[in-house]
């Protein structure tokens, strides 16, 4: 008597290709978001060579698995059975590495962004990095496929531009942002112009595809550096407060304050209590890269009876990039008012690196002990 045939159990290797294939869309998310998780714990000086390497061999990974997803697009779909181990697995997990190293590279541009500028701007990138991931799952999206793999792709080509034309040029500004972008035209003129020689036919859909999602994103950077709410990277505030005392010692600075220890989220007196002949002293910390000297300007504002902001002062301070824990600077202000204040570092074309709010309150002489930290 023959006995039945019993099919081997699943490896476990067979089970994770089998569920990959039953979750594709899901697992491509959490690639997404693990590459945003990894790039949080790996975050390095946006000036590192490390860094600006890795971005490099991202991008270009990327790009070159799009475009073979582009050259495929339409055709029948291979098959991966004859091929070897490595190539075999490169074109099953294709999709989960291309959203694993997104993820990855829109992290790191958010950390920058959310760096160099205010909670306001910052958390509008942050805002637009989660619309992206669940645009990626819309239906209306979804139609879109390899359209919308280049949008991401090129918001990445843009905002690496951005953030590394600064560093090797020295300075900011809004030619140093046109020439960025200018940059980061040159990957899609380069792809496109190969797509015009070696594949003609494919000259509507590269334009559909890859030129048209770069226009828009590109259309996109442009319109937000115009209303000032892309960041100033690569410059990052690092320590903003309001102080009753500055003094340079040395390679050092004294900071001299009255907060008590519970209001331990202040940055120095934010509820600054002044008495006759008192100065308000305002220090800051930036990082910068090497090499980079430029200016930024410290403006102080009050806010009147309407409640609306009214420019007091406008200091402009030149800054020097290499110092690892950042430049130092510093700004007083003798003529005040009480009431409600607010202190912004900002650069030149007017965004914004950093502020802090303070209330100053005019008090009668008395005596006071001042605490002190060392920057």
């Amino acid at each position: 008597m023959s006995q039945p045939e019993t099919t081997p159990a699943p490896t476990r290797l067979n089970r994770l290709k089998l569920y990959y294939e039953k979750n594709e869309r899901k697992v491509a998310v959490w690639s997404f978001v693990g590459g945003f998780l990894f790039d949080i714990v790996t975050l390095d000086r946006i000036d590192s060579w490390f860094t600006i390497g890795q971005q490099v061999v991202y991008i270009v990974v990327i790009g070159i698995a799009l475009m073979q997803m582009f050259f495929q697009e339409g055709r029948p779909e291979r098959d991966v059975a004859g091929m070897g181990s490595i190539k075999r697995a490169y074109f099953e997990y294709r999709n989960a590495i291309v959203h694993f190293i997104l993820g990855s590279l829109l992290s790191l541009y958010t950390l920058f962004f959310f760096k160099s500028s205010s909670l306001f701007v910052s958390f509008g990138f942050m805002a637009i990095l989660v619309a992206l991931l669940v645009v990626n799952e819309s239906e209306l999206f979804k139609k879109l496929g390899l359209s919308f793999k280049f949008a991401l792709l090129s918001i990445c080509i843009l905002s690496f531009s951005a953030s590394v034309v600064p560093v090797f040029i020295g300075s900011i500004g809004m030619l140093v942002f046109l020439a960025a972008m200018l940059v980061g035209c040159i990957p899609l003129a380069v792809i496109n112009r190969r797509i015009r020689i070696h594949a003609p036919e494919r000259t509507q859909q590269a334009r559909r595809q890859i030129l048209l999602p770069f226009g828009c994103v590109l259309v996109l950077f442009l319109t937000l550096y115009l209303f000032r709410l892309i960041p100033p990277v690569p410059l990052s505030i690092q320590h903003i407060g309001v102080y009753h005392g500055v003094e340079r010692q040395g390679d050092s600075f004294v900071l001299s304050h009255e907060r008590p220890f519970w209001r331990f989220w202040d940055n120095g007196d934010q509820k600054f209590l002044a008495q006759p002949g008192d100065k308000v002293y305002a220090f800051f910390r930036i990082f910068s890269p090497a090499r980079f000297a430029d200016q930024v300007l410290m403006r102080w504002y009050w806010k009147d009876g309407g409640g609306k902001w009214r420019l007091q002062d406008s200091i402009p301070i030149n800054i020097v990039g290499g110092r690892a824990l950042g430049f130092r600077g510093y700004g007083m202000k003798a003529n005040y008012q009480p009431g409600a204040w607010k202190l912004q570092v900002e650069t030149t074309d007017e965004r914004e690196i950093g502020r802090v709010y303070f209330d100053l309150e005019t008090v009668p002489a008395a005596p006071r002990t001042f605490e002190t930290e060392v920057e």
